[in-house]
């Protein structure tokens, strides 16, 4: 099972605060036990929602709205992807996790979709699709 894990934004990310480098070492050990445990599949910080846009989707309609955007309770700071055997492993190792922020923080955790998760909406020509990109992505790396 994969999931993605998100580091829910506070005013200071938003206001561009970096991390010092005592949490900059501690994310850094964090990490390093999760690619070691062979769980991590990838991990980013995100700039503040003012460096950001959304696209609004209407009909064929499309309108473009740039940050910052307002309720920073709502935006993520940063993520990882996973993969797991359960939700409870993944909360298990969140709860290890160095507080991402200076101040009081939340990380959400959800599960990413898999194929078979659709169902015979997906068929045999999407998956072997989806095969065909997941493979090209991954020689570009």
């Amino acid at each position: 099972m994969r999931f993605m894990i998100m580091v829910k934004a506070t005013k200071d990310s938003e206001a561009g605060m970096l991390p010092d480098q005592k949490l900059l070492a501690a994310m850094g050990k964090f990490n390093e036990e999760l690619v070691n445990a062979g769980i991590m599949q990838a991990g980013e910080g995100l700039q503040p929602s003012s460096k950001g846009a959304r696209v609004k989707f209407s009909g064929t309609t499309r309108t473009v709205v740039d940050g910052p955007f307002a309720e920073t309770k709502e935006l993520v700071a940063g993520f990882w992807l996973w993969k797991v055997k359960s939700k409870e492993e993944a909360i298990e190792w969140v709860k290890r996790c160095p507080n991402p922020m200076p101040t009081d923080s939340e990380i959400e955790i959800r599960q990413v979709y898999e194929a078979e998760d659709f169902g015979a909406e997906f068929t045999p020509e999407l998956k072997a699709q989806e095969e065909r990109l997941r493979a090209t992505v991954a020689t570009r790396k």
